[in-house]
């Protein structure tokens, strides 16, 4: 394996709690076993998806990274158990359990594996307090969606959360969730991942912009997935009208560009021309690993795709590893030594006890 580091995979807990809350238990996921290490993750009483151990073995993973001459993954959340449609006590108590499973991967496999966790961002201020809980298990920050409940996360109201990711030097991994524009999509609902996700990503990067965040939070860790979508396409023409409208240019007295350069991009555009493209517009050392392990369509062969871009020693460098030392870096302060050395002694208790599911 190489020191490359992939900065977008996800996992599912290879048991799920059952549902102790008062709002419904409909909603609630469950895994149902679907023999040789498969399993359904199920919703509504419906298949929402079907996953491979991938998932939840470490070793199965470590397996997969060696394959792609990945060295180290960054776990987050399966997107949809983000729960924003719960009732937030529904959420918390979901969300204690995936990043108490999140951290104990971690704390087995600490040389191979980052953590980001969940939380409950339909109440930003209790999201903002719950990060405190994400740092102290040793995860690295968070994976948030494009919008929560219909709410694009460039809205001020989110200022709380965001606040407290700069403060606690947390980073926050954005990914689409409930893409706008699925009704104009003519095929299977799996075309709201293939090409409503990159549409969604891009209406959330350019809330960002639009609404301030970026301006105002200069040291926001922030990363997008699968590129950031089709934000690259969207940025110039930001750009372009910010330089002529005196109404966008009273929004922001950065640039639509230079405001875009604050944010790291994953590498999960399927195409080496398009990675190109993103290096050319935001610059390699924005450029990063992503490749959906362990879902269908993840990327199987991500170095060769960045070989094939010709770069430097030094770019081949921004894009698999150096960032670690910045995005992903452990705070400083009294987390430190959790955030390098996980306490595998606090996870050895039951999954449910350490979320608070159990005695």
């Amino acid at each position: 394996m190489t020191n490359a580091i992939d900065i977008h995979t996800h996992i599912v807990p290879r048991d799920l709690p059952a549902y102790t809350g008062r709002a419904g238990a409909a909603a609630w996921p469950s895994l149902r076993p679907a023999g040789c290490g498969h399993a359904e993750v199920i919703i509504k009483a419906r298949v929402f998806r079907k996953i491979t151990k991938d998932c939840w073995d470490i070793d199965a993973r470590l397996e997969g990274m060696a394959k792609m001459g990945i060295g180290r993954q960054v776990l987050s959340p399966m997107p949809k158990l983000l729960s924003y449609d719960f009732a937030e006590d529904d959420t918390a108590d979901l969300g204690k359990y995936i990043n108490g499973v999140i951290a104990e991967m971690v704390a087995t496999a600490p040389d191979a594996m980052f953590g980001l966790g969940m939380v409950t961002l339909q109440n930003p201020e209790r999201a903002a307090r719950e990060l405190e809980d994400v740092r102290a298990m040793g995860l690295r920050g968070v994976e948030i969606g494009t919008n929560i409940n219909g709410r694009v996360i460039g809205k001020r109201e989110f200022d709380p959360f965001f606040a407290a990711a700069e403060e606690l030097g947390m980073s926050v991994f954005i990914h689409p969730l409930e893409p706008i524009g699925v009704d104009r999509l003519v095929g299977p609902g799996l075309l709201g991942a293939v090409i409503a996700f990159p549409c969604e990503t891009a209406f959330a990067l350019a809330s960002l912009i639009t609404g301030g965040l970026l301006e105002r939070r200069p040291a926001l860790r922030l990363a997008a997935s699968h590129g950031g979508g089709t934000f690259a396409m969207v940025e110039p023409r930001m750009t372009h009208a910010w330089g002529q409208l005196s109404s966008l240019k009273e929004l922001t007295t950065s640039s639509p560009r230079e405001l875009a350069k604050r944010i790291y991009y994953d590498g999960l555009v399927y195409d080496t021309e398009i990675l190109a493209l993103l290096i050319k517009r935001f610059g390699v050392d924005r450029l990063m690993i992503g490749t959906d392990f362990p879902f269908d369509i993840y990327e199987r062969d991500p170095i060769s795709r960045l070989d094939a871009l010709g770069l430097s020693a030094h770019g081949m460098d921004q894009c698999t590893y150096s960032k670690r030392r910045t995005i992903f870096r452990p705070v400083a302060g009294p987390f430190e030594i959790l955030m390098w050395q996980p306490a595998r002694n606090y996870f050895r208790t039951s999954r449910r006890r350490a979320a608070g599911f159990g005695p």
